[in-house]
Parts: C-alpha cells; structure tokens; sequence
C-alpha cells in the first residue's frame, strides 16, 4: 500500500514552503489553473484533465495558478521549475513531467509512479 501525504497550495510561495518542510521524500507536484466561483477553471486544458488527479490519488502536491500569473511570462512557475503549460504533473527535482495533453494519458502517468 502506497502511503501519501495530499498538500493544496496556492501560487509559487506556498509551493516553496510545502516543498522544504518535505526534504528527502519523493514530491509529485500536479499544477493546474485556478477555479473561479462556479468551479470552472480559466484553462481548458485543465478542466480535461481533471481526471488525473483521481486517477493518481499519490499525488501529495496539488498547486492551482491563477490566470494573470500564469500570463506573465516571467513568473516563476516559468522561470525557475521551467512550466511550460498547464496541466503539468512533475517528479520534483527531476526532469520527469508530463504536459498538458500528456497528462491525459493514463499509461504515461503510472510510468511517472512506477519509474525510479
């Protein structure tokens, strides 16, 4: 049995400070657009891929970004974990990820679980 630990945050500080109280354990981050007051997400893509999050209940970090920041092209999202769209799921500290219409396949993301 998988043990796991579900972390939501929001934007890129919280993604930080969930990260460095973790050190040393194996973090899968799935960063989605934010949900407005109805629960439709701003990103089309994400709205599809929602399944992925049930799909993949070890998933301890799920962030949402928000639309204007996700626009700036220099955020850090961006700049510093190299996101180049949403939905992504990511290994963190390792090159493995999985972006947008990727992350609707199932076999790709119980590869991204099972690979060591």
């Amino acid at each position: 049995m998988v043990h796991y630990e579900e972390v939501n945050v929001r934007g890129y500080d919280e993604f930080c400070q969930a990260v460095s109280e973790r050190k040393g354990k194996d973090i899968f981050a799935y960063f989605s657009g934010d949900k407005d007051a109805q629960g439709k997400s701003w990103c089309p893509d994400c709205v599809k891929g929602n399944f992925i999050y049930i799909l993949s209940l070890e998933l301890p970090c799920y962030n949402v970004v928000t639309r204007c920041v996700w626009k700036d092209q220099t955020n850090a999202f961006k700049k510093t974990l190299k996101l180049s769209g949403v939905p992504t799921l990511l290994r963190y500290g390792t090159p493995q990820k999985l972006v947008e219409e990727e992350c609707f396949k199932a076999e790709l993301v119980r590869m991204m679980f099972t690979e060591d």
